[in-house]
């Protein structure tokens, strides 16, 4: 019996274009929040990057937490470059949520200034997992 696996082909799911580009917006942790990182990303934006020092040598982690959230999320129809920023600069607006097809709760941040700004605040911290949520749908839909 032949127990050898194919390796899994690489997914591109992250950008380091993006990465960076949200990593000068860094002392708000809107990078970590990018990667996958909910709670360096929140402390990065209680603490303006850790006061600016966290901020810096971000600059050299990019690389790899972009490698990790390469292997760690689905990559599929809807991407996570056009989804997060939608969310970073449009988020009140619930444009990033109509992008992946939740035009109910899109109106409803549309209407709502993102539900008071907490809903935007939400999806920082899940947007990752609901991405691949819905790219691990579509796939199962297709198969």
């Amino acid at each position: 019996m032949n127990t050898y696996r194919h390796p899994v082909p690489h997914q591109d799911t992250h950008s380091k274009v993006v990465g960076y580009l949200l990593w000068i917006f860094g002392f708000t942790g809107a990078h970590r929040f990018y990667y996958g990182k909910p709670v360096t990303g929140t402390i990065w934006f209680f603490t303006l990057g850790l006061l600016g020092i966290g901020w810096l040598i971000d600059l050299f982690l990019i690389p790899a937490m972009d490698r990790e959230a390469d292997l760690r999320f689905t990559a599929g129809p809807i991407e996570y470059n056009v989804a997060w920023i939608l969310l970073t600069f449009l988020g009140v607006f619930g444009v990033h949520r109509m992008y992946q097809g939740k035009w109910i709760s899109g109106l409803l941040y549309l209407l709502t200034g993102g539900l008071f700004f907490l809903g935007v605040l939400y999806d920082f911290w899940t947007l990752n997992d609901q991405v691949s949520i819905r790219n691990a749908q579509n796939r199962g839909a297709f198969q």
